[in-house]
């Protein structure tokens, strides 16, 4: 995962929950993050808790992950012991690459789920790919076993772009698998775009969303390029070698995006993400934007039940030594107070098209928004009926109305 974590406290070795975080658990849903941290290679600009065949030691490798994330999932229906969620609504698989797991494994590890939980009858089940880590077979394989939607990371149809991500598939290959996925019956396909890539021209990324249009998908996730300190993208511009991005050609881009996919029939749901139909929105996400509950299985996997938020140990091999002992992978954890629970609710919902009630607003975010309905940040129509919801030059400057609209 990437960012800054706070230091938490220490996570008990059976990693129990307090009582009171037990009695919420599933109240607002109850989704399971797996995360797989395996990568074929390294992409430049990618931070994530992810590692390649040459970084990894001993401990969990691809031969015995699904074993060893099982392990952990045991764990946790003990700690959930007589208080267990509702069935699980959503299960998402992250990563990394988890495709590069045979599909066997995967199956194996959301019938481990479903067998612990048990999933609900309409559960979301995700997993993220690379396009050139799936095959029409294999993505039978993840179909028949019951995953009903894949993100597919295509990020850019310019080879030139693709280049300087680092990116290994071909600028066709994404819009390929997407018609695979499609074929072998999954019921919602994504794919992932970054735009604002140093040396990415208008052009580029108006061909990028036509493929993307062309290729049938129901959703669409689009994302500027963040460059992260530590990334070989950031020391390329720290050598000079690259462009720093434009914020300006950022939200180009985002208009761009924005008018080519509302004109195929997509609506935005989130700041970032624009979906067909309702349906079609990722409803995982949508656990974590409106404050749901979570367990998060993996080397530096986030859960969250219940007002407590905790993150495993980060590499491969402590998260599977800590297991083999009988112990809780958990490296800390964190009860968020009132406030701090209130921050992130305004942050995240803010960001959704459904908006944020004004009323959850303290006297002084009331007259933030005001300013933001002002400046035509907010709009009118929604406003005047009680809630804060972007413009579309609202959505461009959506962290600096968060900030107005928190104490």
């Amino acid at each position: 995962m990437p960012g800054v974590l706070p230091e938490g406290e220490s996570v008990p070795t059976d990693g129990s929950l307090p009582s009171t975080a037990l009695r919420a658990v599933g109240a607002r849903g109850f989704g399971v993050y797996l995360h797989v941290p395996f990568c074929a290679s390294r992409c430049g600009y990618c931070d994530f808790n992810t590692y390649t065949a040459s970084e990894l030691g001993g401990g969990a490798n691809r031969d015995n992950y699904a074993d060893t994330v099982l392990t952990e999932l045991g764990l946790a229906a003990r700690v959930l012991g007589d208080t267990p969620p509702p069935r699980v609504d959503t299960v998402f698989v992250g990563g990394g690459t988890p495709t590069l797991l045979p599909a066997d494994d995967l199956a194996r590890l959301l019938d481990g789920i479903d067998r612990t939980w048990g999933l609900a009858a309409d559960a979301e089940v995700t997993t993220e790919a690379n396009p050139e880590s799936v095959t029409p077979e294999s993505l039978k394989t993840l179909r028949a076993a019951g995953y009903t939607r894949i993100s597919l990371g295509m990020q850019s149809a310019a080879p030139g772009v693709l280049a300087v991500l680092d990116r290994k598939h071909s600028a066709g290959r994404a819009t390929a698998a997407a018609a695979e996925a499609r074929d072998a019956g999954f019921d919602h396909v994504n794919l992932d775009l970054i735009y604002g890539t140093p040396g990415e021209r208008a052009e580029d990324f108006a061909a990028s969303l036509d493929q993307v249009v062309a290729a049938g998908v129901d959703h669409v996730s689009a994302y500027a390029l963040i460059v992260e300190e530590g990334t070989r993208l950031a020391a390329r511009m720290r050598r000079g070698e690259l462009a720093y991005p434009s914020d300006d050609v950022a939200a180009d881009r985002y208009l761009a995006a924005e008018a080519a996919l509302d004109a195929a029939g997509f609506s935005w749901y989130e700041v970032s993400n624009w979906a067909r139909t309702p349906d079609a929105r990722c409803r995982h996400n949508l656990l974590y934007w409106t404050g749901g509950d979570w367990w998060g299985l993996g080397p530096g996997a986030h859960s969250h039940v219940g007002g407590v938020r905790w993150w495993n140990v980060r590499h491969p091999s402590a998260y599977a030594a800590k297991l083999a002992a009988g112990e809780s992978p958990g490296q800390a954890r964190e009860v968020l107070t009132v406030d701090e629970a209130h921050m992130e609710d305004v942050m995240l919902r803010l960001r959704l098209a459904s908006g944020l009630p004004l009323a959850v607003l303290d006297p002084a975010g009331r007259a933030g928004a005001e300013r933001a309905r002002a400046a035509g940040l907010l709009a009118e129509a929604d406003y005047a009926a009680g809630r804060a919801v972007l413009t579309l030059r609202g959505r461009l400057l959506a962290d600096a109305v968060v900030r107005d609209l928190l104490p």
